[in-house]
């Protein structure tokens, strides 16, 4: 047991990536964590689940199931099943939370999407992917196929942050046999997302997309109205789309009251993610602070100004994404102004299309 409990804090893979590992080295030994794991791993031996658990995944697993169900958000969820396109080669289906079914509806990879475990009944797979050894998801996996072999991504590994996509990526080409280079990896790991099915919302050809809102105080940028005035100013015909769920809604009106219509177009909690996205994948230049939007517009290789507070920017973006971002070590409100401008001025350099504006 004790080895195991090695694995709340290693890497299941030798390679080094971003990671609070040193952060995360004095509560190793804090009696909840360990409790936690001691938690998971009796329940797994009560469950027999050690007999069916294998660390690599064989050219023999044709038929596979993915279940996603331990961290629900949407930014973990796409960057948790990033790696997907490593599995191009299998037949994979997907078991994660309702809220985020109708993200893989059309998905490239995934061929059928489930979130009640009772449209699972009479199906066989040759193997599943648990997301971690969560009580939850060995319950959910000793219910349906008891007796199916399974892999892991997170297996124990529980409590430092790590950079999620390139943990997906590391883990699932470790699992796959090692059949990419490092160097391979850090080229095109990044999110991915199908909108193909999503109607095109009526926008002007070239603009600019500024997420607003959010979930966290921390993550909620408050200064919106003053970086949109300088942008505007700079760059005289330059078109900025809002974007953002239901709780950015009343501070889009309080912004739009400073702005014209022909400026400035409102978006916010008028559609749902994968029709905001769309409008995303349209912009030449996504600024926001770190989220599922953020995310989304990693999907689609977006240049990105975003703004993080307390997670670093090493922990969500990757080499692939061409992003000029900001930080604070307690929230994005302190981000300067001056510096927010600063990088736009760089990712605008960085859009060819928008040089007809300087």
């Amino acid at each position: 047991m004790i080895s195991r409990y090695k694995e709340t804090f290693t890497l299941p893979f030798g390679e080094d990536i971003p990671c609070y590992l040193e952060a995360y080295q004095p509560q190793i030994k804090n009696p909840s964590r360990v409790i936690k794991f001691i938690k998971r791993y009796i329940y797994m031996v009560f469950k027999k689940e050690f007999t069916n658990e294998k660390f690599e995944i064989l050219d023999s697993h044709k038929k596979i199931l993915w279940i996603n169900k331990s961290a629900p958000s949407l930014g973990d969820s796409l960057m948790d099943l990033s790696s997907r396109v490593l599995l191009t080669s299998k037949d994979v289906d997907l078991l994660t939370d309702k809220k985020n079914e109708f993200i893989y509806g059309d998905d490239l990879i995934f061929k059928n999407t489930f979130c009640e475990i009772e449209s699972l009944k009479g199906k066989f797979y040759d193997l599943i992917i648990l997301d971690s050894y969560s009580t939850r998801t060995i319950a959910l996996k000793n219910k349906l196929f008891p007796d199916t072999d399974f892999v892991s991504m997170f297996g124990f590994f529980n409590g430092p942050e790590v950079n999620r996509v390139l943990f997906s990526f590391h883990r699932l080409n470790n699992l796959l046999g090692r059949k990419m280079l490092s160097s391979e990896i850090r080229k095109i790991a990044r999110p991915s997302m199908s909108i193909n099915k999503v109607q095109s919302i009526k926008l002007p050809n070239d603009y600019v997309v500024i997420g607003i809102g959010g979930e966290w105080k921390y993550r909620t940028y408050q200064h919106w109205p003053e970086v949109i005035s300088f942008i505007l100013k700079k760059y005289k015909n330059i078109k900025i789309v809002l974007v953002g769920s239901e709780n950015g809604k009343d501070y889009a009106k309080s912004i739009m009251l400073k702005f014209t219509t022909d400026q400035v177009i409102d978006c916010v909690g008028k559609y749902n993610f994968k029709e905001t996205a769309k409008i995303i994948s349209k912009s030449n230049i996504f600024i926001a602070c770190d989220g599922g939007l953020m995310h989304a517009a990693n999907c689609f290789q977006k240049i990105l100004v975003p703004l993080f507070a307390r997670l670093e920017p090493k922990m969500q973006l990757t080499e692939s994404i061409l992003a000029f971002p900001e930080y604070d070590k307690d929230d994005v409100s302190n981000i300067p102004i001056d510096a927010i401008l600063r990088n736009f001025d760089k990712a605008f350099k960085s859009c060819y299309k928008y040089h007809k504006y300087e």
